[in-house]
């Protein structure tokens, strides 16, 4: 058996690291600053596990390839920033509608636009919920470190083969190009999940690769299966993959791509608490802006205030018992992010206890200081 390894490794070689660990062979993308290195490290790790790399023309077709390739039985994912990741939102609206398994690398950038390419944001947050149109859900995982950027990796595959869904890991530059020390555990059989199949024996006139009778997804086969044939489309489509738009039919599929994910939140929540038992000044933040949220907590508890974290590893679902269990407890919570204040309205909509809620922001592409949450508490106390 493998022993665990202790290696210095940068975030974005961590997550090529950990997509390998989960399983996945396939990679498809197009370079672009701060993800370029996610790119050029399967470039060179996919052949040596039997994998395949390859880059194509632009996003467009980087996410038309990744889906292709799911629908072939391989696990697969792609690495973009901002203005990439625009452009892969009609097809990953394809991978949500088909339920297509795959995972979309987002190392976050300065924008609109090309924006400040090298540097850190945390604007994507909404983009990765409601960037492909039409009523659905989507699972996003936020790493804060490079020990998650290999951990969470493997989390991310698992979650999009378990419930037949695109997953968006949330990056940002700041993790991406982090390098730190990280533990390579030995990963067992048992750990990795791998999509549904139909049970043996199964007839074509019985094989429903749909299902929308409850929150449970179906079992798939690759496209090319000797015994039973895969139907998909981007277009409303019954139990069999067949064209179906019937009102019926299209308030089932609906309803179905919001249930399968929202009614096991429970799940696939990951969230982190740091120094609760009795703060009643509470941190709520995400990525990068984590790590400078828990030496803010620690300066408030020398200042005698009792101040802690809720670090939401998952962003997508939103952790709502979560955040509502923190505006419940505390008096003041301040949310920490480098945006104008996208999770900052989500924690507002869970605000029924009458909690003050403040905002940390930076939106100049440079870290936010933990100094500077702490200035933000203090000055939206006064």
């Amino acid at each position: 058996m493998a022993k665990e390894e202790k290696k210095f490794m940068e975030g974005n070689e961590a997550m090529t690291a950990g997509a390998i660990a989960a399983g996945a062979r396939f990679f498809a993308g197009y370079p672009i600053s701060p993800s370029s290195e996610v790119a050029k490290s399967a470039a060179k790790e996919l052949p040596r596990h039997g994998g395949i790399y390859i880059q194509m023309e632009d996003e467009l077709s980087s996410m038309a390839a990744l889906l292709g390739a799911s629908l072939a039985g391989k696990k697969a994912f792609t690495a973009t920033s901002g203005p990439g990741f625009s452009l892969m939102q009609e097809n990953l609206g394809l991978g949500i509608m088909s339920e297509l398994p795959c995972v979309v690398y987002d190392v976050q950038r300065s924008g609109p636009s090309t924006g400040a390419a090298t540097k850190p944001a945390q604007g994507d947050l909404m983009q990765a919920r409601y960037g492909a149109h039409g009523d659905h859900s989507i699972i996003a995982l936020a790493p804060s470190s490079v020990q998650d950027c290999y951990d969470l990796s493997i989390t991310a595959f698992n979650l999009a083969e378990k419930y037949r869904t695109p997953v968006i890991f949330l990056a940002d530059e700041v993790v991406g190009h982090l390098r730190e020390t990280l533990t390579i555990h030995p990963v067992k059989p048992e750990e990795i999940v791998n999509r549904k199949a139909p049970a043996p024996g199964t007839a074509q006139k019985d094989f429903r690769p749909y299902n929308y009778e409850n929150a449970e997804v179906a079992p798939m086969v690759a496209v090319g299966d000797r015994n039973l044939l895969m139907r998909t489309t981007g277009s409303t489509h019954n139990e069999k993959g067949e064209f179906n738009p019937s009102p019926e039919n299209i308030n089932r599929v609906t309803h179905y791509l919001l249930d399968k994910i929202e009614k096991h939140v429970d799940d696939i929540t990951i969230t982190r608490k740091y120094q609760l038992e009795d703060a009643d000044v509470i941190l709520i933040s995400f990525g990068c802006s984590v790590r400078s949220s828990l030496n803010a907590v620690q300066l408030l508890r020398k200042q005698g205030i009792k101040a802690g974290l809720l670090q939401l590893v998952t962003v997508w679902p939103m952790p709502e018992k979560e955040i509502r269990e923190a505006l419940k407890q505390a008096k003041t919570v301040v949310v920490a992010e480098l945006n104008m204040g996208q999770l900052a309205g989500e924690v507002r909509k869970f605000n029924d206890y009458g909690c003050q809620v403040i905002q940390a922001n930076r939106t100049d592409g440079v870290l936010i200081t933990p100094q500077q949450i702490v200035d933000a508490y203090k000055g939206g106390t006064k």
